[in-house]
């Protein structure tokens, strides 16, 4: 049985995306952003870089999480943005911007997030300084909407180092 051409193609954009295996039985764990432990450590981090703290909010098993992580979030994180995960249902430990312990399923709650993936992005005292970024969006206009968000914090930020 022959595959389209289109067929094709969607597949190996896929399997480039990490949502399907690139052959039966071999796949990998996703790659994944750095946990959240501490947010006031790693907003002060990103604040350092004049950028804001972008969190991704996660589900495990979310094929939409998957590819805006490893499409846009992880390339980021390695060119040096300041971007943690935190996790929808997970009881792992986390600082919040108050200082105290919580749950990452806690900090979900608390921020009403409720669609998976959800970016947000943090500035001084742990205040929002751009509009979240709630589920999937087309991928030829995921990364123009990130850019967006990104500049508008940047723009943020630099007003309330200055006082404006």
């Amino acid at each position: 049985m022959a595959i389209s051409q289109e067929r094709r193609t969607l597949c190996l954009s896929l399997m480039a995306m990490g949502v399907l295996p690139v052959r039966a039985g071999a796949q990998t764990p996703p790659a994944l952003l750095p946990a959240a432990r501490s947010l006031p450590d790693e907003l002060a981090l990103a604040l350092r870089q004049g950028l804001a703290l972008v969190v991704m909010v996660s589900l495990e098993g979310c094929p939409f999480c998957r590819i805006a992580r490893q499409s846009h979030l992880l390339p980021m994180h390695r060119e040096g943005g300041v971007i943690v995960q935190v996790d929808m249902r997970s009881t792992q430990m986390v600082r919040d911007f108050d200082g105290q312990i919580t749950t990452h399923d806690a900090l979900v709650q608390r921020w009403r997030v409720s669609i998976a993936p959800t970016l947000l992005f943090f500035g001084p005292g742990g205040r929002e300084v751009a509009e979240r970024m709630e589920g999937a969006y087309q991928p030829d206009f995921y990364g123009p909407y990130l850019d967006e968000r990104l500049d508008k914090a940047r723009l943020a930020i630099r007003r309330q180092s200055r006082g404006v």
